[in-house]
């Protein structure tokens, strides 16, 4: 069993999407991060940078102690070579999905992250900020383009990096972005958002947190990013 400490962002997402593909036994443990809930000192004994997601894996790959686990990448990585599932071992072939992993972790992830923020939750309009963040996240999703070109999914095969990338670019429209930019982008949505144990993992996503404004009010953003009421 997999406890998933987990809120419905973009983050969050990626493991819960990796937990129904894989067909693992997991448990949705709801870290409200609107309310303060990842400041708690029982959750930072777990993820000590509080953010979701993280995990406790109770039945560890090396078959000791439960493994606890922040950092999205990272678990990503971890759950499938634990399982076997969406990650080669041809060294090529593993490098080419690690290396997109790592784009999202590293690129898109913090860009389009920024984007939201300033578009979304900033207490007040920052249009230089807006203007390079809304740039730079259409560079990235013409990088993503121009390899989906010819591809189903990202690294051919799908894999840990599509999980990965696809909870930030299904949010493109409130990125500011225009999806005819990017065709072979929108033809891979339309599949990734397809594929079942996606749906499940967004069905999920709704039970837990039904209110898609939960993260907008004064006293969320003060939690989040310190701002003043």
């Amino acid at each position: 069993m997999i406890d998933l400490y987990y809120w419905t962002t973009p983050n969050g997402h990626k493991v819960s999407i990796f937990l129904e593909e894989a067909g693992l036994d997991y448990r949705v443990c709801p870290i409200h991060i609107g309310k303060g809930e990842q400041f708690a000192p029982e959750f930072l004994k777990i993820a000590p940078n509080n953010r979701i997601p993280a995990i406790v894996d109770h039945q560890p790959a090396d078959g000791g102690e439960p493994l606890a686990l922040f950092e999205s990448g990272a678990i990503l990585e971890y759950l499938a070579d634990k399982s076997g599932q969406f990650l080669p071992t041809a060294v090529r072939a593993r490098m080419q999905v690690l290396q997109w992993l790592h784009w999202q972790m590293g690129g898109l992830g913090p860009m389009a992250g920024q984007n939201h923020h300033f578009n979304r939750y900033a207490p007040e309009p920052v249009p230089y900020a807006i203007e390079r963040y809304v740039k730079e996240t259409a560079r990235l999703y013409g990088v993503l383009d121009r390899q989906l070109d010819g591809r189903e999914y990202v690294a051919g095969d799908y894999s840990v990096a599509d999980m990965a990338i696809y909870p930030w670019a299904r949010v493109w429209e409130g990125q500011k972005q225009r999806i005819e930019d990017f065709p072979n982008m929108a033809l891979w949505l339309e599949r990734m958002a397809a594929r079942p144990a996606v749906q499940r993992a967004y069905a999920m996503a709704l039970e837990v947190n039904p209110d898609a404004q939960a993260l907008l009010t004064p006293e969320a953003r003060k939690l989040l990013f310190g701002q003043g009421s």
